[in-house]
């Protein structure tokens, strides 16, 4: 099963870490065949929002909310199941100053193309 796992905490916590850490992860994860794909992600400030209401386009200066954490990078994992998924996640090293949200993917495409099939 799919899961996507988001890093989030305070960008100066995360920003002060070793990236020699969080490679060597990365390439630990890689090599062990549970890695889909992974990316750090650039500052809060350099984010867009962006929103369609009514036909009607909007855009915006930085994230959605403001909060004290905000998300610095992704993990794609393949696991068995949540348990091992929760595992893998807590070896990433910034949940040591901030956390990593675990969520599964939903198979949308399969989804629709079974009930396409039908």
């Amino acid at each position: 099963m799919k899961y996507l796992c988001l890093v989030y905490g305070e960008e100066s916590a995360i920003m002060a870490m070793n990236p020699a850490d969080c490679v060597r992860y990365d390439a630990s994860i890689r090599a062990s065949g549970h890695c889909i794909a992974s990316e750090a992600l650039q500052p809060v400030s350099t984010a867009t929002t962006v929103r369609v209401r009514g036909g009607k386009l909007s855009v915006i200066d930085g994230p959605f909310a403001e909060t004290k954490e905000q998300l610095a990078g992704f993990y794609m994992i393949e696991a068995r199941d949540l348990n091992e998924a929760i595992q893998i996640a807590s070896k990433i090293p910034p949940a040591e100053v901030g956390c990593i949200e675990v969520r599964p993917i939903r198979p949308i495409r399969e989804d629709v193309a079974a009930t396409q099939a039908r």
